[in-house]
């Protein structure tokens, strides 16, 4: 076959092969669908694994944040056996020793379902974990300092659930 012959198997105003021929028209058509089938097809199959990653992602928040009421409603019940141990003083004694056992049990059983206390006496005052309720002067304190805690905070996975009370060591 030689060029003249082939160039004459081309539309003169596309450039594109001459569509004299039904099948050849045809097969054209089902190409054009078989690629709108394909983009349609990698459009869905990304929507789907999407939404899977976005339901696995809601599924893993649910998990870490299923007890969020449970421990929020124990945290004055922290408070409770904290201010007991506080008023026990440092003697020994089987009523301290008591408290204290079980304070460590229920602190133990918190922290292995995520929650972790806010102590931050002596640490730098942190707006997103504590909350300020008074300022003091403190000598020998860095100013911006948490001086005193009034009541622990408590962190569950990485969420506040409570901020720390705390009273900070005034600027000059």
């Amino acid at each position: 076959m030689s060029q003249n012959e082939h160039d004459s198997d081309l539309d003169p105003t596309t450039g594109e092969p001459a569509t004299d021929n039904p099948l050849q028209s045809e097969l054209e058509t089902l190409r054009n669908e078989l690629d709108q089938l394909r983009a349609s097809f990698l459009l869905e199959r990304a929507d789907l694994e999407n939404q899977r990653k976005r339901l696995a992602r809601d599924v893993e928040m649910a998990r870490k944040f299923a007890n969020e009421r449970l421990l929020g409603e124990l945290l004055p019940v922290f408070d409770s056996l904290d201010a007991g141990l506080t008023a026990a003083g440092s003697e020994a004694s089987p009523l301290r020793d008591g408290l204290d056992l079980t304070y460590k049990q229920l602190l133990k059983v918190a922290a292995d379902n995520g929650l972790s206390v806010i102590d931050p006496t002596g640490q730098p005052f942190n707006p997103e974990q504590h909350q300020a309720i008074s300022q003091t002067d403190a000598a020998g304190v860095a100013p911006g300092s948490v001086v005193q805690v009034f009541q622990k905070g408590y962190v569950l996975n990485d969420r506040l659930l409570r901020p720390a009370l705390v009273v900070v060591a005034k600027h000059d």
